[in-house]
């Protein structure tokens, strides 16, 4: 595809990365479609077009994708990870089957590029379902025909996350950060910003065609590192105090009785994760600049942000 302006759709634009990747496309001059199942109208001033779609009714999508030449899915449900099967707010149901209804019916419209946000261990017989959820994905976008780019992150960060955020929202009134487990697990977290250029740097660089990249930032730290990092670039002076993944597994089971649980096990386990990533292919096939841990951190949590 040229470097000219296209018509790009985002599933999931409404969302923490999807968004980020929605204004990043805008800002580079395409005119971005937001696909979203919540009635959401376009803000005030917004050069955003909304369209109603839902990757859980397929017949919605084809008028969705009207004119669209390039679709970028970027899905996650509520509360992601913490499944509510009753609502059908799981990882098989939306990552898999969501993104088979979106690439069965961007094959219908012509769609000409597609870029998939998938996750660092995507693979067939990996031991957790969120990571065979996504290889089924994966397997959906490589066999459409269309040309696509599948980007595998390690952990992303930024305004509005909901995990980094919500912890240390809690030092603002508690003299420690509280964590789930050890806090040695390995991340390369990327800044939200950046996974938004790149996106959006894979939709025009011919080098990123059907092509599987890995994507981190440019430290590979433990979740120790990051949080103090964070503590240090806010001000604060706080102790990290962790509890053990074993007792949180035990007083979260109760909670998988609800119809939308807060939290559930398997989503404790899915935080204390690791996610080391080897971004050699990505630096190759798409080359920029990544920004640092502080960097970011100090562009929405440092003095008077």
């Amino acid at each position: 595809m040229g470097t000219g302006s296209q018509v790009v759709a985002i599933a999931g634009g409404t969302g923490f990365v999807g968004g980020a990747i929605a204004r990043e496309m805008a800002a580079r001059g395409h005119r971005v479609v937001v696909l979203t199942h919540r009635k959401t109208a376009a803000p005030s001033g917004s050069t955003l077009e909304y369209r109603a779609a839902d990757v859980t009714r397929p017949e919605s999508l084809a008028t969705a994708l009207a004119d669209v030449e390039a679709l970028v899915i970027s899905l996650a449900f509520r509360n992601s990870p913490v499944e509510a099967p009753r609502r059908g707010q799981t990882f098989e149901l939306v990552d898999a089957a969501g993104t088979e209804a979106l690439v069965a019916a961007a094959k219908a419209s012509g769609v000409r590029r597609l870029i998939y946000m998938s996750g660092a261990g995507a693979a067939p017989d990996a031991p957790k379902h969120w990571f065979r959820a996504k290889w089924r994905a994966e397997e959906a976008v490589r066999g459409a025909g269309i040309t696509y780019t599948i980007l595998r992150p390690s952990w992303i960060y930024g305004p509005g996350d909901r995990s980094l955020n919500r912890f240390l929202g809690m030092s603002r009134w508690l003299p420690f950060v509280p964590q789930i487990g050890s806090g040695r697990q390995l991340l390369s977290p990327v800044f939200v910003v950046d996974m938004g250029a790149l996106a959006a740097d894979a939709l025009i660089t011919p080098a990123g065609e059907n092509a599987i990249l890995e994507v981190g930032g440019p430290e590979t730290l433990t979740m120790d590192q990051v949080i103090r990092a964070a503590l240090r670039v806010m001000g604060r002076r706080r102790f990290i105090l962790h509890a053990p993944v074993v007792v949180m597994k035990v007083l979260t089971a109760p909670l998988t009785l609800l119809p939308a649980p807060p939290m559930r096990p398997s989503a404790i386990e899915f935080v204390v994760q690791s996610a080391p990533v080897d971004t050699a292919p990505l630096t190759a096939a798409l080359p920029r600049r990544l920004t640092t841990l502080t960097g970011a951190l100090g562009t929405y949590l440092g003095p008077g942000r």
